[in-house]
């Protein structure tokens, strides 16, 4: 028998090394997240300058599709929202005056837009409405595919992760083609954002850009706080690996500001169940289908529908999780984990409930489902990207990505154009209501207009209202 250890007061123990272990397991854990990608081939000044090329014409290209995406009325025929009933006119009766508040906090990008319709002729400002929204969901769309380099080792299923920003299902009902909900773009460009490590400044600057601009257009941000200080942990301290970091933090900065002096309380009082029913009806049975969604709850019912669909992500995420590599599986839990959180800040914030009406062509809130589906996704793709990496080229590994790619397909064929309610509205066609203003300030034309908004933030609907000069109106 050995002799019993024995150890001085004060000296190491057995089980002294066990928290600094387990410190540098949650480490390695977290450092999964934050992967640096796989240094590229050097390339010719012809193959850098052509890739230049591709990528800035891949912008306008992806707006184009975007604006394409509306059917019915054409996208810059026709305005939405806060658009025109808050930042233009905002816009012309204070002229830059980017920092104001609405809804109790900053909306810097959607008041930027606002501000460049300004500077138009009056009855183009829905143009530049329409453009700029395509133009950032394109512009985030090419950020994803950068920035998911780290998490997708194959350009082509980065592709889709492009692709699943541009062709989103569930886009034309509220966010695409105009300045109020460009905002859900950015909250999921700030994804990878956060976890994205460029190799170049100019990465790391466009990074910083993107983090900055999310976070200053919606409190949201604050929600990407965990990934950010992950990061900082794990993460080597240099001024190009925390650029995004920076950015964040500087945009949140404002936001505090700005909600520090506003006074109106977004709070409303839902049941908790809430979150559960929008995570399953709004998030996960349109996730691969807005149409699709539609068909099987006509088949089976909602109910029966949810739980179909959901039951196939959930399984394939699961199995992906119990299955793959240290990265994929955090990667895919820290994706979902994000998404559920925005589902229930949302359903508290701001969702109508389960008894709101939602049909084809309308679904009030479908806004706050767009980063929980396209987290969604990006956690399919790289569980396929995982997959692949481990077995390819056996047929199996062939077979998941070729499953994959079908099933999204599917649902972006189908969901490609349709038209919606929102632009069906008569007062959604913008030259009616610039007509109405200019023949005012025609007869008056040192007149005044006002505009008026309802607000439903807060305690309930208010008019909000805004007056500027005709003497700001460009003709």
């Amino acid at each position: 028998m050995s002799a019993p250890e024995v150890h001085a007061p004060g000296s190491a123990g057995p089980g002294a090394h066990l928290p600094a272990a387990a410190g540098h397991g949650v480490r390695a854990v977290l450092a999964d997240l934050f992967p640096p990608p796989a240094e590229s081939a050097p390339r010719t000044g012809l193959v850098r300058w052509t890739l230049l090329l591709a990528q800035v014409v891949a912008v306008p290209l992806g707006a184009l599709v975007m604006l394409a995406r509306i059917g019915g009325r054409a996208a810059w025929k026709s305005v939405w929202a806060e658009d025109p009933g808050i930042y233009l006119p905002g816009a012309l009766a204070h002229p830059w005056h980017l920092l104001q508040s609405y809804g109790g906090y900053l909306q810097l990008l959607p008041r930027l837009i606002g501000q460049l319709a300004a500077l138009v002729p009056v009855r183009d400002a829905s143009i530049v409405f329409a453009v700029s929204g395509a133009l950032v969901a394109s512009a985030c769309a090419l950020f994803a595919y950068h920035a998911s380099a780290g998490q997708v080792s194959s350009r082509w299923l980065r592709v889709l992760i492009s692709l699943s920003v541009l062709l989103l299902p569930v886009a034309q009902l509220e966010i695409a083609d105009n300045g109020v909900n460009s905002i859900w773009y950015l909250l999921a460009a700030l994804f990878w954002a956060a976890l994205w490590r460029p190799r170049t400044r100019t990465g790391a600057g466009t990074a910083a850009v993107a983090a900055f601009a999310a976070a200053a257009s919606s409190s949201l941000g604050f929600l990407y706080a965990p990934l950010f200080a992950a990061r900082a942990v794990v993460v080597p301290r240099r001024l190009r690996e925390h650029a995004a970091t920076a950015g964040w933090a500087l945009g949140c900065l404002l936001q505090v500001l700005v909600i520090a002096a506003s006074h109106l309380s977004r709070l409303k009082q839902h049941h908790a169940v809430d979150a559960v029913l929008y995570y399953g009806h709004e998030v996960l049975l349109p996730a691969l289908g807005w149409h699709l969604s539609w068909q099987l709850r006509d088949a089976v019912g909602v109910t029966a529908a949810t739980l179909l669909m959901g039951g196939v992500i959930v399984a394939v995420l699961a199995w992906a999780v119990a299955t793959q590599p240290g990265q994929c599986r955090v990667f895919v839990i820290t994706a979902v984990a994000t998404g559920l959180l925005f589902t229930v800040v949302t359903s508290v914030l701001a969702w109508g409930g389960p008894a709101q009406r939602v049909t084809v062509r309308a679904e009030h809130g479908a806004r706050y489902s767009t980063v929980p589906i396209l987290l969604l996704d990006a956690a399919l793709i790289v569980a396929a990207d995982a997959y692949a990496r481990r077995w390819w080229p056996r047929p199996r590994a062939i077979a998941a990505v070729a499953v994959l790619v079908v099933v999204l397909a599917a649902g972006w064929a189908t969901d490609f154009r349709y038209p919606v309610r929102r632009f069906a509205r008569p007062s959604s066609a913008w030259t009616t209501t610039a007509d109405t203003w200019l023949r005012h300030c025609r007869s008056e034309p040192a007149g005044t207009v006002t505009v008026t908004f309802t607000d439903w933030w807060g305690t309930g609907p208010a008019k909000l209202t805004t007056t500027f000069r005709c003497s700001s109106l460009r003709r």
